[in-house]
């Protein structure tokens, strides 16, 4: 395997681990409020359903983070996890905002291209 697509595979893992400390700790700060466009009202509301959404993030992040860490053995798990990643943030850009597409789709079809190429 190639050391750029395990790099690429540690920077989307690192930056689902970022997504689970916005969604879970800060949604709801002044922070949080700005990275996702929101109001005090809204966040107040949803925070529950965010931590949950930063947990998903956070589950992403560790499945990456196991198949780095079984080096080439972990083909199968790193692929599996992209593949989640990517269809996550597909999902994401259709149904809530297009910058998901930006901000995971893309860069965890970046990673399975380096991965399988």
């Amino acid at each position: 395997m190639s050391t750029a697509a395990n790099v690429m595979i540690a920077i989307v893992a690192l930056l689902h681990a970022y997504f689970l400390v916005l969604e879970m700790f800060l949604w709801d700060t002044p922070f949080g409020q700005r990275v996702f466009k929101s109001t005090p009202e809204y966040a107040k509301a949803s925070k529950i359903l965010a931590a949950n959404q930063g947990l998903y993030n956070g589950f992403l992040a560790a499945g990456l983070a196991w198949g780095l860490s079984m080096g080439d053995e972990g083909l199968h798990v790193k692929i599996f996890f992209l593949a989640c990643v990517i269809v996550a943030g597909v999902f994401g850009a259709a149904t809530a905002s297009r910058n998901i597409l930006f901000a995971q789709a893309i860069p965890g079809i970046l990673a399975l291209a380096l991965l399988l190429g």
